[in-house]
């Protein structure tokens, strides 16, 4: 595992591409988080969670996955606790976080908190331009999150 000496105890990891509209709200959430509030996190861009993420993980205490979702969410956006898949995708590609976690705890024995934010957004082409819905309610994760969600990190 990585010497984890000066680095924060907590990641955040933002999955996404900002090349397809909506689908930018993870990689955009780590941007402006990190803008606010710093080194509380570690932070992580990705366009796919791969099973070497499973040991990334494993040198902190918390994880919080970020990501788009197609699904209209009432508040725009939801938080929940990241439960462990006892499954895997043949490829090595295209993991999800709950695969992540579980590979963590089986391959390593680390069992960190792990919590999935889920955005919602409305378009999904090729451009760089977020909606207009995608960004409100980036801004409402973003003020609950920063208010909210973790406060007992910082």
């Amino acid at each position: 595992m990585k010497d984890t000496k000066n680095k924060s105890k907590h990641l955040i990891i933002g999955i996404g591409n900002s090349a397809r509209a909506d689908d930018a709200l993870g990689w955009a959430f780590v941007s402006h988080v990190s803008q606010i509030m710093g080194d509380v996190f570690d932070y992580e861009l990705r366009y796919q969670l791969q099973v070497e993420d499973s040991e990334l993980i494993c040198n902190y205490e918390s994880i919080l996955f970020v990501d788009a979702t197609k699904e209209p969410l009432q508040d725009g956006f939801e938080m929940k606790r990241c439960e462990i898949a006892e499954h895997y995708y043949f490829s090595s590609h295209a993991q999800n976080p709950e695969t992540v976690v579980y590979l963590a705890s089986t391959l390593y024995d680390a069992n960190p908190e792990a919590f999935v934010l889920a955005i919602s957004g409305e378009e999904w082409d090729l451009k760089e331009a977020m909606s207009e819905a995608a960004q409100n309610n980036l801004r409402a994760a973003i003020d609950h999150f920063v208010s909210n969600a973790w406060k007992q990190v910082t």
